[in-house]
């Protein structure tokens, strides 16, 4: 397992671009809520380290995970965010019904990445077992949450830089979060 014994939720808040100019929306699964509402947490409590504002955070909830995609779509419609983050939790059981689900919301996400101007982060946990899921979400193993917002932060912050006409010279990346190598733009990690 890539993520044994590793909490990969911290950051250094010196290389994140300031998240207050930005508008998040974030759609959350009321399915497996006990996991759901730990990431919602931890994006939440990033998004405000870094600046965001409380009223420019928007959440939906949905039913379960599959209609994530159907959410998003709409808030990005309705409610002209920056970025959306979807958070959502499929633990694996007995039928094909994981596989399916899963798939469907990965490549529904996808598509809305690639027919959309607004980048969705996907934050779904798609787990062996329910343990897997709570050491995931604020577990030992840190807050895909987290982890969410910080992607989010830079990825409002590159569709930003992209809008802005010709963004991709040196002297207008702020804070060296995105760099040129190769004639390609890249996110400094």
């Amino acid at each position: 397992m890539a993520t044994e014994n590793k909490n990969l939720s911290q950051y250094d808040k010196t290389t994140i671009p300031n998240a207050k100019d930005f508008r998040f929306g974030i759609v959350v699964s009321e399915w497996n809520g006990h996991i759901t509402e730990g990431l919602f947490l931890g994006a939440v409590a990033a998004l405000n380290d870094c600046g965001a504002l409380h009223d420019n955070i928007i959440r939906w909830n949905v039913p379960g995970s599959f209609e994530l995609v159907y959410g998003a779509k709409k808030m990005i419609e309705t409610q002209k965010p920056d970025v959306v983050i979807v958070i959502g939790s499929v633990i694996k059981g007995a039928t094909q019904h994981f596989d399916f689900v899963c798939d469907g919301v990965t490549q529904g996400i996808k598509d809305l990445n690639v027919l959309s101007d607004v980048p969705v982060i996907f934050c779904v946990l798609t787990d062996n077992n329910e343990q897997q899921s709570i050491d995931r979400s604020g577990g030992i193993h840190g807050n895909k949450g987290t982890e969410a917002a910080i992607a989010a932060i830079k990825m409002a912050f590159l569709r930003y830089q992209a809008n802005m006409g010709n963004p991709f010279t040196q002297n207008l990346l702020a804070n060296k979060q995105l760099q040129i190598d190769d004639g390609h733009l890249k996110l400094k990690e």
